[in-house]
């Protein structure tokens, strides 16, 4: 039976915070990677401790989001960076931009996944008319997909409760969901969250967890994750 994938949200810059979780996560039970966000890359020694991992799928989440020229160029300070498998952008930036970015992306590593951001799970449907959004999250991200599918991106970031719809638009796409939490824990700055069991169901190919495992023991709470599949 094939594993299932996750990615364990890094969201800190303690260097020794992030070798505890790398060390205390290990288990031949799941397919675990480790996401750094902006967080860790943009602090003192984040992007040098990134470049020296090994043996670690590294998904880098950075969520550009630019004019194109602009986006090359920092593809283009990345290329240090071979070890990194996964590389996030927003779709909202573009056609052009995901195009280009996408393209850009095989000078860093010619297996270099590029996904795109749908909409973030820290937003609600009233929170998205706020910043004048008019149609529903289920009808943007729908649209956004589509723009992804066509800039040839290997994949999306959607929450859960996209991820079913989304399938069937993006068949043989990766399907990224973030905003999971274990059962019982709470969902803090996160709107649209899923237990992991059910971001699966509805199609996810991996899922992005951080703080349903990193807070208290990390130990116990793989376990718990284990036994919640």
């Amino acid at each position: 039976m094939k594993k299932k994938k996750l990615f364990i949200a890094c969201d800190t810059t303690n260097l020794d915070k992030i070798r505890k979780i790398i060390a205390q996560t290990k288990t031949d039970k799941l397919d675990i990677g480790y996401k750094f966000g902006l967080e860790f890359f943009y602090s003192k020694n984040g992007r040098n401790f990134i470049s020296k991992l090994k043996n670690k799928e590294i998904f880098l989440d950075l969520k550009l989001n630019d004019i194109p020229h602009t986006c090359d160029a920092a593809i283009n300070s990345l290329k240090d960076l071979k070890n990194i498998s996964y590389l996030t952008v927003h779709i909202n930036g573009g056609y052009e931009m995901i195009k280009s970015i996408k393209r850009a992306s095989k000078t860093i590593n010619k297996n270099l996944k590029v996904l795109g951001v749908t909409i973030l799970t820290s937003f609600s449907s009233s929170s998205i008319k706020k910043i004048g959004y008019t149609k529903s999250i289920k009808d943007l991200v729908k649209k956004q997909t589509a723009l992804a599918k066509s800039a040839r991106l290997d994949g999306i970031v959607c929450s859960g409760y996209e991820a079913k719809l989304l399938r069937k638009i993006c068949k043989r796409m990766d399907i990224i969901t973030p905003g999971i939490r274990l059962k019982g824990d709470r969902a803090g700055d996160q709107k649209r969250v899923m237990t992991p069991k059910e971001a699966f169901k509805n199609g996810a190919t991996a899922i992005v967890i951080g703080r349903s495992i990193t807070k208290g023991n990390i130990k116990n709470n793989i376990q718990k994750l284990i036994k919640s599949l």
